[in-house]
């Protein structure tokens, strides 16, 4: 059975990083009230947050149930996969 905060912070951790990019409304909202939001910053916040995921996973390796390491490679995966994405200002 999955533990309900380990679920939590890896939802919050990866949730932080869409935000920073633009891809949550709420939180983006929030974001942009809090000064994260400009590209620069914006990125090192998304960063941060895969950094804190792939930490995670190194070090809950062999300790998680099938849930949680699906929902701890997904995240990193989703994440890794929005910094690789051109940034709307890399088209000019």
């Amino acid at each position: 059975m999955s533990n309900p905060e380990f679920v939590g912070l890896v939802n919050s951790l990866q949730a932080t990083a869409e935000a920073a990019l633009g891809d949550l409304n709420a939180a983006t909202a929030s974001a942009a009230r809090d000064g994260l939001l400009e590209e620069r910053r914006a990125r090192q916040t998304a960063e941060r947050s895969l950094k804190l995921l792939t930490m995670l996973a190194e070090k809950t390796r062999g300790n998680l149930d099938f849930t949680e390491a699906d929902l701890l490679t997904d995240a990193i995966a989703s994440v890794r996969e929005r910094l690789a994405a051109p940034s709307s200002t890399d088209t000019n």
